[in-house]
């Protein structure tokens, strides 16, 4: 049996090779279109996520919108990732500045989880009152409460948890885990609790394979005393943290320096609460306030990490 390939021509028995190289040419432009095509509609979607969340960043409150020259919550949500129909674990998220973000960017075909401190933790705390401290024995449901009210039926669906109590619901479904501006804490008590290294085991343990953490921290010249960057005043070093997350066990992904404010240069009995919008140190003293809305919110580090797995 003879075997050819190509067209082949009837008036001549034989293979016609001009029609061979046409349907090779035409073939490779139907590949060529075809990807052209994949491309295009992979970008209109990035493009149709991007905008989705311009125009909830839009219709936030003035007051939220302030803050967008130093949070940067668009620049930061993409670069950790985040899409419509995920399921993402909010460390820290108080009264919501990034949940009402995440609420209806997320949308109802995805999952936002809010994560608090133990409340024996928050008792470490000498500002912490004793009313404080008995409304957070109940945090996971009120706060799932009120978070449900900054809902609409296109928003994600809302649950809350402690960390150190982590679901076995929770447990491998997340696609992300943010903690902006929510590990200082974690790191100063770590020595009485071990805080820390369940907050971040508690995010390993939520991720599906391949998922995500993004952290946003108050960054730390490299060169600080152990002392300075215990916690206690708010800052962080940068080879600190990722060595916190390796050691847990995630893959140091990315940095970015969206969230960087080199004005932001703390002495060693510095505090990041100095800063706005806390003004901690300066409430009483106009000429210090003025200098310390000069220098703007903390110089803050970003940085992306992945649990292994996945595709």
């Amino acid at each position: 049996m003879n075997t050819f390939h190509g067209p082949y021509n009837v008036r001549s028995g034989h293979t016609n090779l001009n029609d061979t190289v046409k349907e090779d040419a035409l073939m490779n432009k139907s590949f060529a279109l075809l990807a052209t095509l994949v491309f295009t509609s992979s970008l209109s979607a990035q493009q149709t996520d991007s905008q989705r969340l311009a125009q909830i960043l839009q219709a936030q409150p003035a007051e939220t919108q302030a803050r967008y020259a130093y949070r940067h919550p668009q620049e930061t949500l993409e670069f950790f990732g985040i899409v419509p129909e995920m399921n993402v674990v909010e460390a820290l998220p108080d009264e919501g500045w990034y949940t009402k973000i995440l609420l209806p960017y997320v949308g109802p075909d995805g999952a936002l989880i809010g994560a608090d401190y133990a409340p024996d933790m928050y008792a470490k705390l000498a500002w912490a009152s004793p009313e404080f401290l008995e409304a957070k024995k109940t945090w996971v449901a009120t706060w799932t409460t009120e978070a449900t009210t900054w809902r609409t039926d296109d928003s994600a669906a809302v649950s809350a948890f402690v960390f150190g109590s982590l679901p076995d619901a929770v447990k491998g479904t997340a696609d992300a885990v943010l903690f902006i501006r929510a590990l200082h804490n974690l790191q100063r008590f770590e020595s009485q609790g071990g805080y820390l290294t369940a907050a971040l085991q508690n995010a390993f343990d939520a991720l599906k394979p391949g998922g995500i953490v993004g952290v946003v921290q108050h960054q730390a010249p490299e060169g600080s005393s152990a002392e300075f960057v215990d916690g206690s005043h708010g800052y962080l070093k940068k080879s600190q943290v990722i060595e916190f997350m390796q050691v847990v066990g995630f893959e140091f992904v990315a940095e970015s320096a969206i969230n960087e404010n080199p004005k932001d240069q703390p002495g060693p009995d510095d505090i990041v609460w100095r800063l706005p919008p806390s003004l901690g140190t300066s409430k009483d003293n106009p000429e210090l306030a003025a200098q310390m809305k000069a220098i703007g919110e903390s110089n803050r580090m970003t940085l992306k990490f992945r649990k292994p797995g996945g595709m």
